[in-house]
């Protein structure tokens, strides 16, 4: 006797987000895989007001997000398959990469810190009155290292202070001081995981841009080549002024240096003759001759 085997049709709403995900990854050019660790309604909220009319912005269950990729063929497809693990939204975009993450960058806040978080950066207690009054909470301080005085019944902190240092683990009553202290040290938000654009596939922390270092490296980059071009005697409309000034202020030297004596050089030649007139003196006076 065979046995029957039933087969439970796709629920509609599953089928239609699997098209819906392949409908897209062929629409836009770059898709990216974020993390939605730590985000709050209001905050994906803000990043599709932020995103309108350049991306769509997709909450997904992983394996449906999977059939979905896999039905449009995109190339590559089983690189960003890899990382779809936790909890994602697809961010399908119009804008590049390094563009989407500024983007979203920007719409990231700073949360209190819990018990177990790592600190992003060394986690400082600025000088000065907390407002805190002397009490219990004086151990917090001391557990962390920082040196405080009491003035007024209220705590002073003596220093600016490290609490935590980058990297380091944040222990319940440090996360409870800083909370105390009002500081909001977790900056968090949308994060890309990983991007791809036309068959090519990004890594976060390649996205990821610091455009202060990156303007830094750009002037660093500018003086230094302007600085040789002036060196070598390149004229442009940048270098010319410095070009022709180097090259008036070596063309006096040699002048001065040969005797060649002219409107420009003649005070310059008559002060160093003078100069060495005096040191002959000099010179002759201390050997008695007058």
């Amino acid at each position: 006797m065979s046995e029957t085997v039933q087969l439970h049709p796709v629920r509609p709403q599953k089928a239609e987000a699997v098209e819906k995900v392949a409908r897209l990854a062929k629409q836009y050019p770059v898709l990216a895989v974020t993390s939605l660790s730590k985000v709050r309604a209001s905050q994906l909220m803000a990043v599709r007001k932020a995103l309108r009319g350049h991306a769509e912005v997709f909450v997904v269950k992983n394996t449906l997000a999977t059939r979905g990729l896999q039905k449009a063929g995109i190339k590559n497809a089983d690189q960003l398959l890899a990382h779809l693990t936790g909890q994602n939204a697809l961010i399908f975009s119009t804008y590049d990469p390094f563009k989407l993450f500024l983007t979203l960058d920007k719409n990231k806040v700073f949360l209190p810190a819990r018990a177990g978080d790592v600190a992003p950066d060394d986690i400082m207690v600025p000088a000065g009155n907390t407002n805190l009054p002397a009490g219990p909470v004086l151990s917090e301080f001391r557990e962390a290292g920082i040196q405080t005085k009491i003035e007024g019944g209220s705590i002073w902190v003596n220093k600016d202070s490290v609490a935590v240092k980058r990297g380091a683990s944040i222990t319940p009553k440090l996360a409870s001081l800083l909370s105390k202290l009002n500081i909001k040290p977790i900056k968090a938000g949308v994060a890309i995981a990983l991007a791809y654009e036309n068959g090519l596939v990004y890594a976060g922390d390649v996205v990821a841009i610091d455009l202060e270092k990156y303007r830094q490296s750009l002037l660093d980059a500018y003086s230094s080549s302007r600085g040789l071009a002036i060196f070598i005697g390149y004229v442009t409309k940048e270098t010319a002024p410095e070009v022709l000034g180097k090259a008036y202020r070596e063309a006096m030297s040699l002048a001065v240096e040969a005797g060649f004596v002219s409107k420009e050089t003649a005070p310059m030649i008559l002060g160093r003759a003078e100069a060495m007139a005096a040191a002959l003196e000099a010179k002759a006076k201390e050997k008695g001759l007058s």
